[in-house]
């Protein structure tokens, strides 16, 4: 494990270009998988997670040119194997799941352990993936490890989904694709890297409508073609790199911003008394933004923030606004309807002298503006947990730890140096 050395208080400004969505990069590398023909992804972020899954493919036979300077990757899957050597899948990610409708696509039976693994943010549970594999086809077969057989291939099917899951949409987009005849699926995620992957399979021959909605409908089809496709800039970057300049109290400007998905994300930096503006394609934050928490009219309530499934405000991005709120003046309530563990690093916030009182498992309030003092603190192994911790230590003069701090780089390639060219002082140890 790593640890982020920031020496704080100085305002962050310049111009900075995000990176390729993660999320939508994992998804169509696994999608990639469907076809034997070569696909190019163009924008690929250089993450670890990503590096793992080039590892197995590379490992099974594929061939995989990836120019990490420019950001290409040339994917040519024609020499998988039909055997998975050891026996093994990629471990300690939650993204392995995404690999099952190709594999089982190529393989036709698959062994998979019950406990994927990820971050920390609560029990990620497997049996969704499953329902949906069911219905579409495959036999699932209990012990230890799980049997999932694909004898005669996907047939089209109907699920409701119990939640939006971004996978297992995901999933059930990989398999209806391919899948004899139509499928539905209702209670579809609708990120925006979901909307990526459907596009991306659309580009690859694949008949969807719905894209963006929370209904997706598929016209199977007998093969998937090979292609180039670009990876959407990751909204969560831009929304780092604004929230870390209106904590510090500089002025950066985000190219490539997305602004078509930003009205949300807007209006709950607006909540936090910064505006946000767009100007030809870059989202900007200004200097010397007010960070005075806006009173609501009903005045007995307190003014909140809170995430769910898309197109909801982004569960992910939760922690940036709590760690901005911590600098504003007033009082906000945050509420995470997501993960029963998205709070359990709000007590390394007090290390800085951040007031926040945690009201149950989905729930804070942050009264804000409180002196703040530099701190070691740990991060838990949640990527925009960490981010946040840093995000807190940018703004305060002096030296600060941020130990365990690795985990941002399963998102966040080069996040250092782009963070350097904005005028930051912090380094690996």
């Amino acid at each position: 494990m790593a640890d982020l050395i920031v020496q704080g208080g100085k305002p962050l400004s310049g111009s900075i270009v995000p990176s390729g969505n993660k999320n939508s990069a994992l998804p169509i590398l696994c999608a990639s998988l469907l076809t034997d023909e070569r696909v190019t992804l163009l924008n690929v972020p250089e993450i670890t997670d990503l590096e793992k899954l080039v590892g197995f493919f590379r490992q099974q036979g594929s061939h995989i040119d990836w120019d990490k300077g420019s950001g290409t990757m040339r994917i040519d899957h024609s020499g998988f194997r039909p055997n998975l050597a050891n026996h093994e899948l990629p471990q300690d990610m939650r993204s392995t799941v995404l690999l099952y409708p190709a594999l089982l696509v190529r393989l036709r039976r698959l062994s998979i352990s019950a406990n994927s693994q990820g971050c920390s943010l609560g029990v990620r549970e497997i049996d969704p993936h499953l329902e949906i594999l069911s219905t579409l086809g495959a036999d699932v077969r209990e012990g230890h490890p799980l049997e999932i057989l694909l004898p005669d291939g996907f047939r089209g099917g109907r699920h409701w989904c119990d939640y939006m899951s971004v996978t297992v949409t995901e999933n059930f987009a990989m398999c209806a694709a391919l899948a004899r005849g139509d499928s539905t699926l209702i209670n579809a995620a609708s990120e925006p890297h979901v909307q990526d992957l459907c596009s991306v399979l659309v580009g690859m021959g694949a008949r969807i409508t719905g894209i963006g909605t929370s209904q997706l409908s598929f016209s199977g089809v007998e093969k998937l073609h090979g292609g180039t496709f670009t990876i959407n800039s990751d909204y969560h970057e831009i929304v780092t790199f604004l929230a870390l300049g209106a904590i510090t109290g500089g002025e950066v400007r985000v190219e490539k911003a997305l602004p078509h998905h930003f009205d949300l994300i807007v209006r709950a930096f607006a909540k936090l008394g910064v505006t946000i503006s767009h100007e030809d394609g870059a989202a900007l934050v200004r200097p010397h933004q007010r960070r005075i928490i806006e009173t609501p009219f009903t005045a007995n309530l307190l003014p909140k923030i809170e995430a769910a499934p898309w197109p909801y405000f982004s569960v992910d991005l939760l922690p940036l606004m709590i760690a901005l709120a911590v600098r504003c003046e007033g009082t906000i309530h945050f509420w995470n309807k997501v993960y029963e563990n998205g709070f359990s690093w709000i007590p390394e916030l007090a290390k800085f002298g951040a007031h926040a009182v945690v009201s149950d498992p989905h729930r804070i309030i942050v009264f804000g503006n409180r002196p703040l003092y530099p701190a070691t603190v740990d991060s838990p192994y949640v990527i925009r947990a960490a981010v946040a911790l840093t995000m807190v230590a940018a703004s305060i003069p002096g030296r600060s730890i941020v130990r365990n701090a690795d985990v941002i780089r399963r998102a966040h390639p080069r996040f250092v140096e782009n963070l350097r060219t904005l005028g930051a002082e912090l380094e690996w140890k």
